[in-house]
């Protein structure tokens, strides 16, 4: 048996930080059952961002006549070249979180499956850890659901690792995955089809959103099913794949290849009924305002805590639990303002509330609507799909929400999300003199005319 004075379970973008900055304090186990980095360097932001790149490469060679380019000839999207590059970046990462892991004497790199013993004891390899300080960093992964297991699929993990194209792709899931890879492979120059068991994409969005969201990739000739269920999977005898749903009438699709667009915490591998830790009904582990499990000692940070299942709100959870070991504690899962992007082309830029939670939860509303295609800077750029809005309390003029889908959107948010933390009124940015010719500079213009929604 090792003791160490931290114990950590995952090196994903909360554990890795926080195994640096306890080594200052003491000794540090970190137990990583997979490659370095967690899901955002390995499986989600990171890789799938680059594939959003080389997709975006294809849009503007594919549109290069609007803008008066000659294309000679048609582009062709090399999955062997696409991979490679995503590897070089990737592999990057991983290089210098291992190096950074290796070269710190305080640091001991477990390579392995971590499971509870008990409250305080780890397992790894055959070894037993303990420590009264424990950090559960295990992300989450693919779910494949009974229903699909007896035919060959794909997950984001695997899709990332083929260089095969798949000639038509259906895709289980019309949530942000889905509906991300449903791009990038139709621009690669697959048939795409999208089955949703709702009724529209997106669902934690306005419908407005989800709507426009449809639009778009519709334009881009993916095709979409709604309101699936009862799905059934067949492997055809010519290896394609056969998806049938019966809810309210029988559609059928064929494909080449299907993509389960399914998530779930990696939390059953822990063996946590040896402790005293306790899971929701979601399969994820139940925390505090401070990230802490109901056994002292014992956090869970990231997408196994269920509060977040972006890198971002992981990282926040490591700040979070940094500035409560410091005794500090002036950091809380409940001060976090939502914000987050869908990368689509044009993206998707998040923060606060939706419309339809603003009024459920009694605010009087004042909105803030720009359609795309009213800037002029989206329009030089041939990108004037989308809108922008914001969702303003009528009684303190503070933003409760706002969406920009649209050119640049996933970083013009952001401007927001500071005056949300900074709590100022909507007239400071409607006052602001902000740069032209910019998608940004019609924020100001779009909150002088605001309209009461309830």
């Amino acid at each position: 048996m090792i003791h160490y004075d931290f114990i950590i379970i995952g090196s994903g973008q909360a554990g890795t930080p926080l195994a640096f900055n306890l080594a200052k304090k003491g000794k540090v186990a970190i137990i990583e059952k997979g490659q370095l980095g967690g899901t955002c360097v390995n499986n989600g932001c990171i890789p799938t961002k680059t594939y959003v790149a080389s997709a975006r490469k294809m849009w503007d060679i594919s549109h290069g006549e609007e803008f008066g380019i000659d294309i000679s000839q048609p582009a062709k999207a090399n999955m062997q070249k696409i991979k490679q590059r995503k590897e070089a970046i990737i592999g990057e990462d991983r290089s210098g979180i291992e190096k950074g892991f290796l070269e710190n004497e305080n640091i001991t790199l477990y390579r392995g499956e971590a499971h509870f013993a008990s409250n305080y004891e780890i397992v790894v390899n055959g070894e037993t850890l303990t420590s009264k300080n424990i950090f559960i960093n295990v992300g989450s992964r693919p779910r494949v659901p009974d229903e699909y297991k007896h035919i060959p699929y794909f997950t984001n993990e695997n899709l990332l690792k083929t260089t095969d194209l798949p000639e038509h792709l259906i895709i289980i899931g019309g949530s942000f995955i889905g509906v991300e890879f449903a791009q990038i492979f139709r621009r690669f120059g697959s048939k795409v089809t999208i089955v949703a068991r709702g009724s529209r994409l997106i669902a934690v969005e306005d419908e407005d959103v989800s709507h426009e969201v449809a639009e778009i990739l519709k334009s881009e000739k993916v095709d979409i099913i709604f309101n699936a269920d009862d799905i059934q999977a067949t492997e055809n005898e010519n290896g394609s794949i056969t998806v049938v749903s019966n809810k309210e009438k029988t559609v059928s699709v064929t494909g080449s290849h299907v993509l389960l667009a399914i998530g779930m915490p990696n939390t059953d591998t822990l063996q946590l009924q040896n402790t005293d830790i306790q899971l929701n009904k979601r399969g994820f582990i139940e925390v505090d305002d401070y990230c802490q499990t109901d056994v002292a000692g014992i956090f869970a940070m990231g997408d196994c805590n269920g509060k977040g299942a972006f890198t971002h709100t992981s990282y926040h959870d490591y700040q979070v639990v940094e500035s409560f070991l410091s005794g500090v504690k002036s950091r809380k899962i409940s001060d976090r303002i939502i914000t987050y992007s869908l990368f689509t082309d044009p993206p998707l830029g998040r923060v606060g509330m939706t419309k339809r939670q603003a009024i459920e939860k009694g605010y009087k509303v004042l909105l803030a609507h720009r359609p795309m295609d009213s800037i002029n800077r989206a329009k030089v750029k041939g990108e004037t799909k989308g809108f922008m809005q914001a969702i303003i309390d009528a009684d303190t003029k503070l933003f409760l929400g706002a969406c920009i889908l649209g050119v640049g959107g996933d970083e013009i948010i952001s401007a927001l999300t500071n005056l949300m933390y900074a709590k100022q009124p909507y007239t400071v940015l409607r006052d602001a003199v902000h740069i032209h010719p910019t998608v940004s500079e019609l924020l100001p213009t779009t909150l002088e005319d605001l309209k009461p929604l309830n």
